[in-house]
């Protein structure tokens, strides 16, 4: 019995070892702060940056910092400004503050010897160091800046087709009239420009439509009524996609019914509810939601009126069958900014201007994911169907390859290519491509109207002999910022490449588009009883080409009959399943990445100094504030005051000291903001480590 317990108490400290190890790697690089850094004059520790302003990846910020020498009894506090290169890691959610060049220093109750000694030792020691942190402590800092451009207001805000229908149904999209294809060796014909398999049998005369490997639907009128085929020709099933493993959500309640199938030929969004709409109050308003609907679908107690959210733009009618007019965000109810963030609802508040989600979106769509892009090994083959054919790109001078998937844009006698947010450059529009160094200033004019208005959203940094710096924000994958708020998608149709081959252009509509602040924007179905298969992305019976957001490729699985949180969880799963953000770690970049870091050569990161509170800050004239149980305290020669909170024109000399007021006064609203959102950003992240979502909502 002793070795026994002998035995378990050893096993239970190996545990203990294990899981305190474990505690310090993450503590290494999960981007906490404050951050210690030993150096040989003795210990300076680093506040969590306040960012000033995101330039692609040149980052500007202030933090406040304690030096504390060795011998010295107290530490001496300071503020500093800094230049860096944000590289960004999105799946790990973390980005990394390197190349840091100091632009400023001030010890503002130092004398000036003492001042020298200090700003000697930071400018010495800060271009060494980067530092994580976390995405969700980064976006929620940063200010909010107008970064819209003239160009952005011409995203399209029109209603597309919008079909209600108070029993389960599935909205079929196929990008115009159906376009046929043979299917070899065969009596069948596929439909080519829609990413559900649909197929024409020429013997029965019957259309079959595959839902997941047991099930087909079968009509005899591709947009007439489908029904569950009984029997299926062994042809048919033979061409059923081979869906990728998926982690299926757990069931709950029945089976629902089989949905309808709903085919469209032209831009729709399909609002399906089981039943009559059922209303269910949200606390704290006026407004009533669908709750049997996967749609986000309200009620104004106050006017009458049913409002929408469809790919980020909201659209309000008296009843629900139409018309619907487009409402900007600032002209929604009030009562939409007072639905709580963790209520059923919270997910919409994306798209409510003024609420901290949006803005956190919009923040979010400025910061980019980067990449380092090795030029000897970065390959690029563009497939063409038959000879290229250029185009007039719309809204511009430019002609773009119109019968490839790939992006090639002519620009004087050079050809440019983007592929996967990788730039590349030729003299031929058939190769041979190099890794481009320069992308043109004229690219980055073409307007949200034309089909390739996503590549303006793909930069280049920063190039070397050997690598080239590179980076995408989400507008490239269709997150675009409108106003003050995000929309997925520009609003616009394109009709495809129709040749040997199909190439689909990039749509808005018809992929029932919702937004999660963990994901992003991702797609999903209006309902189903069961797995729907269909392709998103590249191969199959097509060549190269987009489906929806995250050109997502696969299986998606269907809701279930029973509660609200049942229906949730057929689109949960296709969230789960979809690439997140990272564009540069899909398999066609792997040959591109430099397998040196991007960090690369960088010194100590710093440790985490989780016994220090993360409550220093810097205000934009170099004095130094703490928020502690007193309330706002600012560090002066005699230590920290509470009775007052005096501002400074900048100067390495103080001035004298306002009238004394009282606790808090002094505390400006800047600093304010900086406290919440500090505070707002650690819960994020806090929240987002655990596997909880920022944004709310329990869909």
């Amino acid at each position: 019995m002793n070795r026994r317990m002998r035995w378990l108490g050893v096993l239970g400290l190996s545990f203990m070892l294990l899981f305190m190890t474990t505690a310090l790697a993450e503590e290494e690089t999960n981007g906490s702060w404050p951050r210690e850094i030993s150096v040989s004059e003795g210990v300076i520790v680093m506040y969590q940056p306040q960012p000033e302003s995101l330039n692609g990846n040149l980052l500007q910020a202030r933090s406040a910092v304690a030096v504390e020498m060795k011998g010295a009894k107290e530490p001496v506090y300071g503020a500093i400004w800094f230049e860096a290169r944000l590289d960004t890691d999105r799946d790990a959610g973390l980005a990394y503050i390197t190349d840091v060049s100091v632009t400023r220093v001030r010890f503002p109750t130092q004398d000036q010897k003492k001042s020298k000694q200090f700003i000697a030792l930071l400018e010495r020691e800060m271009p060494k160091w980067q530092f994580p942190i976390s995405m969700e402590r980064l976006m929620t800092t940063l200010e909010l800046e107008d970064k819209r451009s003239d160009i952005a207001d011409n995203i399209s805000t029109k209603a597309p087709k919008i079909i209600f229908v108070n029993e389960p149904a599935v909205l079929i999209s196929i990008d115009g009239e159906p376009r046929m294809k043979e299917v070899s060796n065969s009596k069948l014909m596929r439909v080519n420009n829609t990413p559900y398999t649909i197929l024409f049998d020429t013997s029965s005369k019957n259309y079959y439509l595959n839902a997941d490997a047991k099930t087909w639907y079968a009509a005899k009128d591709i947009k007439g009524d489908w029904n569950v085929a009984k029997s299926v020709p062994n042809e048919v099933t033979a061409q059923a996609p081979k869906s990728e493993a998926v982690e299926q959500p757990e069931e709950t309640g029945k089976p629902g019914p089989i949905p309808k199938i709903i085919v469209e030929t032209e831009p729709a969004e399909l609002i399906s509810a089981t039943g009559d709409p059922e209303f269910t109050p949200i606390s704290g308003t006026d407004l009533l939601y669908v709750s049997n609907t996967e749609s986000d679908v309200f009620k104004d107690i106050n006017s009458q009126n049913y409002y929408v959210l469809l790919s980020g733009r909201w659209y309000s009618g008296s009843n629900l069958n139409g018309p619907w007019k487009y409402v900007p965000g600032e002209k929604l109810p009030e009562d939409f900014s007072k639905i709580p963030e963790d209520s059923e609802m919270g997910t919409v508040l994306y798209a409510v201007p003024g609420t901290d989600i949006a803005e956190e979106a919009v923040l979010d769509a400025q910061i980019p994911q980067t990449a380092m892009i090795d030029r000897k090994t970065a390959k690029l083959s563009v497939e063409y169907d038959g000879n290229p054919k250029f185009e007039t790109l719309k809204g511009t001078k430019l002609t773009y390859a119109a019968n490839t998937a790939t992006p090639v844009i002519k620009v004087d006698k050079q050809y440019y290519a983007c592929s996967e947010a990788v730039w590349f450059v030729s003299d031929s529009p058939k190769g041979s491509w190099a890794v481009a160094t320069f992308v043109p200033n004229v690219i980055y004019t073409i307007p949200p109207d034309s089909p390739l208005y996503y590549v303006t959203f793909v930069r280049i940094y920063k190039v070397t002999d050997e690598y080239v710096y590179v980076g995408y924000t989400p507008g490239y994958t269709g997150t675009y910022v409108y106003h003050t708020t995000i929309v997925y998608g520009t609003g616009y149709y394109w009709p495809g490449w129709y040749g040997y081959y199909y190439y689909p252009r990039r749509s808005t509509w018809g992929y029932h588009v919702r937004w999660n602040s963990r994901t992003g924007f991702r797609f999903g179905l209006s309902y189903s009883s069961g797995p729907f298969t269909f392709t998103i992305g590249r191969g199959g019976w097509y060549r190269g080409g987009w489906w929806g957001p995250g050109r997502y490729r696969g299986y998606h699985r269907g809701y279930r009959h029973g509660s609200r949180a049942g229906y949730r969880a057929g689109y949960r799963a296709g969230q789960r399943n979809a690439t997140k953000n990272n564009i540069y770690n899909n398999k066609s970049n792997t040959n591109r990445l430099s397998t040196q870091s991007i960090n690369a050569g960088k010194q100590a990161k710093g440790s985490a100094a989780s016994k220090r509170a993360n409550n220093v800050y810097a205000d934009k004239n170099g004095n130094v504030h703490r928020k502690s149980d007193k309330g706002w305290e600012q560090n002066t020669k005699s230590g920290w005051s509470s009775e007052k909170a005096v501002t400074h024109s900048g100067s390495t000399k103080a001035k004298p000291a306002a009238k004394p007021k009282p606790s808090n006064a002094g505390a400006s609203r800047s600093l304010e903001r900086s406290s919440s959102t500090r505070q707002r950003g650690a819960q994020r992240s806090s929240r987002s480590r655990g596997g909880m979502g920022r944004g709310g909502g329990r869909r």
